[in-house]
């Protein structure tokens, strides 16, 4: 497996990948088109056998201090494998910020075991953040 910046020429599998992983919380077309795009966003995916098996995205905010994870898919027959934490880490070293955020479902106890085991530590709870009306913790790490 190998980690490799992502290209709007991944948007097919990344589209895929997102509704494989989140299926009602994953990205519309344009959000995915934007993430592939946008300049200064830290784009990367894990490749293995010569397809995309995870994928991140992080948006450094320099003047804010921290960077926000926006977004971390593992391919689910890839999964348990130290794929993600090899994404969090390589996007982590690319923000170029002293800490970073994200988000994750508070039903998602499996992620959040990661982001803990990983430094991440919660700072806040944002009510009836996703479609369902499930809330989001916001999780923080000191880089």
């Amino acid at each position: 497996m190998e980690i490799v910046t992502a290209t709007i020429l991944d948007l097919n599998v990344l589209r895929k990948l997102e509704q494989e992983s989140f299926d009602r919380d994953a990205w519309p077309l344009f959000d995915l088109i934007a993430v592939l795009t946008f300049p200064g966003v830290v784009r990367l995916k894990a490749v293995a056998d010569w397809q995309m098996i995870g994928f991140i995205a992080g948006d450094p905010r320099p003047r804010d201090g921290w960077g926000w994870i926006a977004t971390i898919a593992v391919s689910p027959n890839f999964r348990r494998r130290g794929i993600g934490t090899a994404l969090l880490r390589a996007c982590e070293q690319r923000l170029g910020v002293p800490k970073s955020r994200l988000t994750v479902r508070m039903s998602n106890q499996e992620a959040i075991h990661l982001y803990k085991r990983e430094g991440y530590a919660a700072i806040d709870i944002w009510q009836t953040y996703y479609n369902d009306g499930e809330d989001a913790m916001v999780m923080e790490k000191t880089l």
